[in-house]
């Protein structure tokens, strides 16, 4: 039986002062162009949900809801989805606060709407440039600074930049009130035989023990290595596979491996690799599945976070970008993160940063990965999450 730890199966303590005034509902716009499909809407239906649950109401618009039909299916009450570049109607409540999400730029009309309603009714929008992730040191440098609008129907107003992140000197990170309850009530186990239920055949069999692994990637240049180490290993791995780019990846892995298997004699084989191709999931899904994993391979910001609030050992596949700012980006991580030796061997390899073999994912490594998750999640929790300090900052810039 595998001894990786599992999460805390109660709640941890936050830190917190006295409780603080309650906020009025105020009317929220949040704006998000998608450019990664599961990325930029994943971080803004969940702000857009924990917003609501909270009493605000909010209007999210963007360019392509098309993935909140399996993400989110049964919508929110509080959240309604507009269609990019649409108008606010004469009966629409007046905008308390615009999030204008990851550099996308509101459209100028609907900027000169909210001018129009100011004036009218005598307060301005709060107008927060709602930053990308990154435990980099500029981030606490730049959280909440003011950049002035100089020109337009806005101008003399101010928008402020507010960066999400791990320390208490950033904006902390999503995580919503009833999380921690949420997860003290999974039943990993359970979890485990259900989907073996649906999934095990006689051709593919799986058994409940081993290592459960799970798979949001892009394409990550070690993926093969890692499949067969899995084939190799002395204990069974589940992969569950999630749809899209990952899907494509590994059944590519997967021709490479038997390619290069033919160019020379086969190792042995143990059918230790069963594999689940999953289909897409709504969030509350997607969340258990890693509460039920012992290895969580994730991508982009939303997967990142959600990792870390299972506790589970993870790997995180940064964004790559064209002049390998992302090294920087992932080792500023790393750090953070106070991880071990062989996580940062890993993720080098994983990410392409280095040409490094895979460590072994044994027992021994994975409770390593999953104790160093649990301290940094322990580290996390004792600051105010992202929602809250936004709701508090907004009200203070009123």
């Amino acid at each position: 039986m595998s001894t990786v730890p599992t999460a805390p199966s109660t709640p941890l303590a936050i830190a917190s002062a006295s409780a603080p005034a309650p906020i009025p509902p105020r009317q929220w716009d949040i704006f998000c162009r998608v450019i990664d499909n599961y990325g930029d809407i994943g971080v803004c239906w969940r702000l857009a949900q924990d917003l609501a649950q909270r009493g605000q109401q909010v209007r999210l618009w963007t360019d392509d809801a098309s993935a909140l039909h399996w993400m989110a299916p049964q919508g929110c009450p509080g959240v309604q989805v507009r269609a990019w570049g649409g108008a606010l109607a004469a009966h629409d409540a007046p905008t308390d606060v615009l999030v204008e999400s990851f550099g996308c730029e509101i459209t100028p009309d609907f900027i000169a709407a909210c001018a129009i309603q100011a004036g009218a009714r005598g307060q301005k929008p709060v107008w927060i440039n709602l930053e990308y992730l990154s435990a980099e040191s500029y981030v606490e440098r730049c959280h909440a600074l003011p950049s002035p609008v100089l020109h337009g129907p806005a101008a003399g107003w101010t928008k402020w930049f507010f960066y999400p992140g791990f320390t208490p000197a950033t904006g902390g990170l999503l995580r919503e009130t009833d999380l921690l309850a949420r997860q003290a009530q999974f039943d990993r186990s359970a979890w485990r035989h259900a989907h073996l239920a649906e999934r095990s055949t006689a051709a593919n069999p799986a058994p409940a023990h081993g290592h459960w692994i799970s798979l949001f990637c892009y394409e990550p240049p070690a993926l093969p290595a890692l499949l067969a180490q899995c084939t190799q290993a002395n204990h069974p791995t589940r992969l569950l596979v999630t749809p899209g780019r990952a899907t494509a990846a590994t059944q590519a892995a997967l021709v490479q491996i038997k390619h290069k298997n033919s160019l020379q004699p086969p190792p042995i084989k143990r059918n230790q690799l069963s594999i689940s191709y999953l289909p897409p999931v709504p969030h509350s899904a997607f969340d258990e599945m890693l509460w039920a994993c012992d290895l969580n391979l994730v991508r982009g910001e939303d997967s990142l976070v959600r990792a870390l609030w299972a506790g589970q050992a993870l790997v995180w596949q940064i964004y790559p970008q064209d002049d390998n700012a992302h090294h920087d980006k992932l080792q500023a991580f790393l750090d953070w993160l106070q991880a071990p030796p062989s996580l940062r061997q890993f993720h080098a390899a994983w990410n392409g940063i280095e040409a490094l073999p895979l460590p072994s994912l044994d027992d021994a490594t994975l409770h390593e990965w999953a104790v160093c998750i649990q301290a940094a999640r322990t580290r996390l929790l004792a600051q105010s999450d992202l929602v809250s300090q936004l709701m508090g900052w907004c009200e203070q810039k009123r």
